[in-house]
């Protein structure tokens, strides 16, 4: 079997595996199944500007909170039904990412780190500062806000567990095939040449600004549609996902799960999880032994589970 069939047959079969999950899982996990798919979608959209172009962000949280505030308020103040929101939620994130790239990718390295830091800060105080309108640390609830969607004439709630779990797989579907696409794609390859040499890149006559700027706009695209369905599928909107715990998150799961690994987004998100998950149940002091199992996977794990498989036993994993 040839490279690339492999590599197709291996994501659809993980997808594949997800969809039947849903009929096996406890109500608990089934819950918790869905989250993990949504905030890996997240880290699938960090995982584009880190692992592909070899940028380094901690305001990434800025374009998933644009999608969030993007699809929560209108749906709040104004009644909008989940699909227009979720679209005003992209466009968000989009035009967030592209706003940003045009100013802050004029810089490299350690100051791009510290730029995109001051960006997710400055949206954070701005979520606070309008606490008239988002409500501020407390955000806001959007249950009792949000239309059931209509399919075939069946009203669909978002309250219910199938359709809480197959629409935020349907998101992470589309996040998981736009990566996987641009990383086999002509575009991943030049970007992935300007992560490992960015003057040479420019050199071979590749505008390096315009593919970063691109990679940008594509990586806030999937994150804010992660926030949008985070906001629309969990009916709750607030400042905490705007902070910068939240923009170190996707870095971590990215990291534990390898960087520029179309999978590794997910294995780090669901690993991190249910790491936290099951030491917080059984001790308060359950940040130490999480961040010893860390330590122990990265001894053993140096590139992230994947990044690590990838270069040691399959080489063909993308």
């Amino acid at each position: 079997m040839s490279a690339w069939r492999k590599v197709l047959a291996l994501h659809l079969a993980v997808l594949l595996a997800l969809l039947v999950l849903q009929f096996v899982l406890p109500p608990y996990h089934h819950t918790n199944v869905a989250r993990i798919m949504v905030l890996a979608a997240y880290a699938i959209g960090y995982n584009v500007l880190l692992g592909y172009t070899g940028l380094m962000s901690l305001g990434h949280a800025m374009f998933f909170a644009a999608g969030m505030y993007g699809a929560g308020l209108p749906v709040y103040y104004f009644g909008m039904g989940a699909p227009a929101a979720f679209a005003c939620g992209l466009a968000a994130g989009v035009g967030l990412a592209l706003l940003f790239g045009l100013m802050a990718l004029r810089t490299v390295g350690p100051s791009f780190l510290i730029v995109s830091m001051m960006f997710g800060q400055a949206l954070f105080l701005v979520t606070l500062y309008f606490n008239e309108i988002t409500l501020g640390d407390q955000g806001f609830i959007l249950s009792e806000k949000l239309r059931p969607l209509e399919l075939a004439g069946t009203q669909l709630g978002f309250h219910e567990p199938a359709v809480k779990y197959n629409l935020a797989l349907a998101i992470f579907t589309g996040c998981l095939l736009a990566a996987l696409a641009l990383r086999l794609s002509a575009l991943g390859r030049v970007l992935i040449g300007i992560r490992e040499n960015e003057e040479r890149t420019r050199l071979l006559g590749y505008d390096s600004f315009r593919y970063k700027l691109l990679a940008l706009g594509v990586s806030g695209a999937l994150s804010a549609a992660a926030g949008a369905g985070y906001a629309l599928l969990f009916s709750y909107v607030g400042s905490t996902f705007a902070s910068i715990l939240f923009s170190i998150y996707p870095l971590l799961w990215t990291l534990l799960g390898g960087v520029g690994t179309v999978l590794g987004p997910l294995v780090g998100t669901a690993l991190m999880f249910y790491l936290v998950d099951t030491v917080s149940g059984v001790t308060s002091s359950y940040l130490l032994f999480v961040g010893a199992a860390l330590v122990a996977l990265v001894l053993w794990f140096p590139l992230g589970i994947l990044g690590t498989v990838r270069s040691r036993w399959l080489p063909w994993l993308p």
